[in-house]
């Protein structure tokens, strides 16, 4: 490892680039996950982008029978990722999981950041595709 760091040999065996690959992977890309991560929950947030069942209640009892409906990316504030890695970390099911996207979604989609639609309350099931990206 020392000829290749003061230069002396430059292109390691296919073997050997293999190896060294596999660790810098291993011991890289936690720290890189975990910085992402870290940035997420703090200032970034994540894009979510789904096609699920959506169906909504609101305060007046009216109510939009579930349908699929495919959503275009949304930027989930950095609460919401916060919300979803330490539950994800602590054991929460799929479930309670698809609980937090659902009222992320409700805040930033259905509610639009609290200007419209206030006191709707979102279902989401049946979730066919979804993507979350840091």
């Amino acid at each position: 490892m020392e000829r290749y760091v003061k230069g002396q040999l430059k292109h390691p065996r296919h073997d050997l680039a293999a190896r060294i690959e596999r660790e810098v992977k291993k011991r890289w890309q936690p720290q890189l996950r975990a910085k992402a991560k870290k940035k997420a929950a703090s200032t970034d947030g994540l894009i979510l982008t789904t096609t699920a069942r959506f169906g909504y209640t609101a305060d007046d009892n009216t109510t939009d029978e579930a349908r699929l409906r495919a959503l275009p990316s949304q930027a989930l504030p950095p609460q919401y990722a916060e919300a979803l890695f330490t539950a994800r970390e602590n054991g929460a099911s799929e479930q309670d999981l698809l609980k937090i996207a659902a009222e992320a979604l409700g805040q930033v989609y259905f509610r639009d950041g609290g200007r419209r639609a206030h006191g709707l309350k979102v279902e989401f099931t049946d979730v066919q595709d979804i993507r979350i990206d840091l």
